[in-house]
């Protein structure tokens, strides 16, 4: 993976809606490659960056890359669950801007060995912390029928769930599934030809169901960000990028409650203790260009939400 390019999804919207103070503290929760985390780093002076990732081999090429920008920056080998936590063990308090560029990175995704492509045969593996104990394989072979069934409805909205998890359950009863394309082919046969006939890879949500169960991706997600409004500055912004409904929804409803006023639309005047402190940057999800569309396939199905804190 030496030669690996990373490119970050809707680099020039995120900078614009962080707005970058020179001076400022910004966490990056999802280093990944480096590629947010660089541009951020270039337009800082005094500032400083922090930056999140659970991913040993992230951090090793993130690292280097940044190295070679500037020193103002320090790496957390941490879940950005522990956001809050790892911000007070650095002596940080407050924060200017806060990035989550979520879903599995594009690296994890390009090392096939990871198992987290369906293009790619590889172990079941799709953990982003390789030291975690919990593995695809776990779940594929070790969950019930009833269990997968519901991971692959909720996480995965797949309107075939209970035939794909009965089909697991029975092809395991002889022996274990242990790679991708062997549950790559299991989902295909619990299809319909017609699915399968259909543009679109047929395992795609069962995939991202498994990684989401295996990472614990949205439980994660909401408990960092409700920490991330606790530690953002004034004029501080939270930006999130998602690659699903399931996160954009999330996030979607929770920046809703926290710019919203709850009291009856008729009230004259709204004490000054009932306003909200936080503010929406954009109104819609902003969306990846055209432009962009044509040269980064990953950004295909991204979407970028924004709230600043604001002077109650």
């Amino acid at each position: 993976m030496s030669n690996y390019k990373h490119i970050p999804v809707l680099l020039n919207e995120a900078l614009e809606a962080l707005n970058i103070n020179p001076e400022g503290i910004y966490v990056d929760c999802t280093l990944g490659g480096g590629g947010h985390s660089s541009e951020i780093l270039k337009r800082l002076t005094t500032g400083k960056l922090i930056c999140f990732d659970q991913d040993e081999y992230a951090i090793s090429v993130a690292s280097k890359r940044l190295s070679e920008i500037s020193k103002q920056f320090t790496i957390v080998h941490s879940n950005f669950v522990n956001l809050k936590v790892c911000l007070e063990e650095l002596g940080i308090n407050k924060v200017d801007g806060i990035l989550y560029d979520l879903g599995v990175s594009s690296f994890q995704l390009d090392i096939g060995e990871r198992g987290f492509s369906y293009n790619s045969d590889a172990p079941l593996d799709m953990r982003m912390d390789q030291t975690a104990s919990l593995s695809a394989w776990n779940v594929v072979n070790e969950y019930s029928q009833r269990d997968l069934t519901k991971i692959f409805y909720d996480y995965g909205e797949e309107k075939f769930s209970s035939n794909i998890a009965k089909k697991i359950v029975s092809a395991r009863t002889g022996k274990t599934i242990n790679t991708t394309f062997e549950l790559v082919n299991i989902i295909k046969s619990a299809l319909p030809a017609a699915v399968l006939r259909k543009s679109g890879h047929p395992a795609k949500k069962i995939f991202q169901a498994i990684r989401i169960e295996v990472n614990k991706e949205l439980s994660v997600f909401q408990k960092s960000l409700e920490d991330a409004f606790k530690v953002l500055n004034v004029d501080g912004r939270i930006v999130v990028i998602t690659f699903h409904s399931l996160e954009d929804r999330l996030c979607k409803r929770m920046f809703k409650e926290k710019s919203s006023v709850n009291l009856p639309s008729d009230m004259p005047i709204v004490p000054k203790e009932y306003l909200p402190e936080y503010e929406l940057v954009f109104k819609k999800a902003v969306i990846p260009s055209d432009d962009e569309l044509d040269y980064n396939n990953r950004a295909h199905s991204a979407k970028l939400r924004a709230i600043k804190r604001i002077e109650k």
